[in-house]
């Protein structure tokens, strides 16, 4: 018997859609029916049904997929509006809603309906990230000390930041962390676990934003690992392309270190060597940032056909909104701040 194909619907054809549009219509058990948008003419161009608001959509597309792409502040309301229907999965773009609140009660909503709901958070994704997750499994470091990502966009330097691709960056008065550094968080809690504490320092280097840009995370684990978001979008890194790992990392244990370069290499340096051994070699990956959307997207459709769980459940995923909210209180507070057992 063949595999079923899925039915798929979106809200928002922004800047970002376009790569999910890509990644449904690469996978085989999908099917891109529908896309609704404020300005129908964005919709219109993907050939597809196109309709200027949800429920018409959903009304017409007999959707088993939606596929929310749209700001935090329009999350609750379409998650409302969409449970109302036969659906099969809700997956919603990170960041997720726009406070603790309003996100449990989008949790709320889909668990009445009994409709899974999965945060697009796709950084854990990435390949690299996926490589170096087996080697910390297969105890390739021993005793892991500390990860530190240097991010480094190279996107906010002066008045015209971000207007190119998402305008809506330059007026969120939560930026960094609220907008970016949630990839990160979940990144951190998907190679090592539950968050025991946080401390944050963050600032503002580009006037004409409304909200930080850079800052400094501090991230404790168990067995005394530590974190390090270190954050400057309006600097650079080694890279042809800013946005494709969007920095450098270096994860370091007992039996040596793990690099990640700018062009998505992972390398493998044993303690007191001087030789390294490649763990994922630079590609021509497709999409956006190793076609981490893709990858999440064929997660999600994998996890409906039986064949694993879902990793972005939004009721799993509270946990990194719960994190954010003690980060920016770590920053407001200058000092250290403690997660619930």
């Amino acid at each position: 018997m063949s595999d079923p194909v899925f039915r798929i619907a979106c809200l928002g054809a922004g800047y970002f859609s376009a790569f999910h549009f890509d990644g449904w219509r690469r996978i085989e058990q999908s099917a891109l029916v529908a896309i609704a948008d404020q300005d129908i003419s964005k919709a219109r161009i993907q050939d597809v049904s196109a309709h200027s608001d949800l429920g018409t959509m959903l009304t017409h597309a007999k959707a088993d997929i939606l596929d929310i792409i749209t700001p935090p502040s329009t999350h609750l309301a379409a998650i409302r509006d969409a449970v109302k229907f036969q659906l099969k999965a809700i997956i919603c773009q990170k960041p997720f809603c726009t406070s603790l609140e309003e996100a449990k009660q989008a949790i709320a909503l889909a668990e009445q309906a009994a409709i899974p709901l999965i945060i697009h958070e796709n950084f854990r994704f990435q390949p690299w990230f996926r490589v170096i997750a087996k080697a910390l499994a297969d105890g390739k470091l021993g005793r892991v000390h500390q990860m530190t990502f240097r991010m480094r966009t190279g996107d906010g330097q002066g008045r015209d930041a971000y207007l190119a691709r998402q305008p809506y960056f330059q007026k969120m008065e939560r930026f960094l962390i609220h907008e970016t550094g949630v990839h990160y968080i979940d990144t951190f809690r998907f190679l090592f676990g539950k968050v025991q504490s946080v401390y944050a320092d963050l600032r503002k280097m580009n006037p004409v934003i409304a909200g930080e840009d850079a800052g400094h995370v501090v991230f404790a684990f168990d067995d005394g690992v530590r974190a390090i978001y270190d954050a400057d979008r309006n600097l650079d890194h080694l890279s042809d392309n800013m946005r494709r790992t969007f920095g450098e990392a270096m994860v370091e244990g007992s039996f040596g270190s793990i690099s990640l370069e700018g062009d998505g290499t992972v390398k493998f340096r044993a303690f007191n060597s001087q030789e390294y051994e490649t763990l994922l070699a630079p590609q021509d990956w497709k999409g956006f940032a190793g076609d981490c959307v893709y990858a999440l997207q064929d997660h999600v459709v994998q996890g409906l056909m039986g064949k694993g769980a879902f990793e972005n459940t939004a009721a799993d995923y509270l946990s990194v909104v719960e994190i954010e909210e003690a980060i920016y209180r770590s920053a407001a507070e200058g000092r250290k701040q403690i997660l619930p057992v």
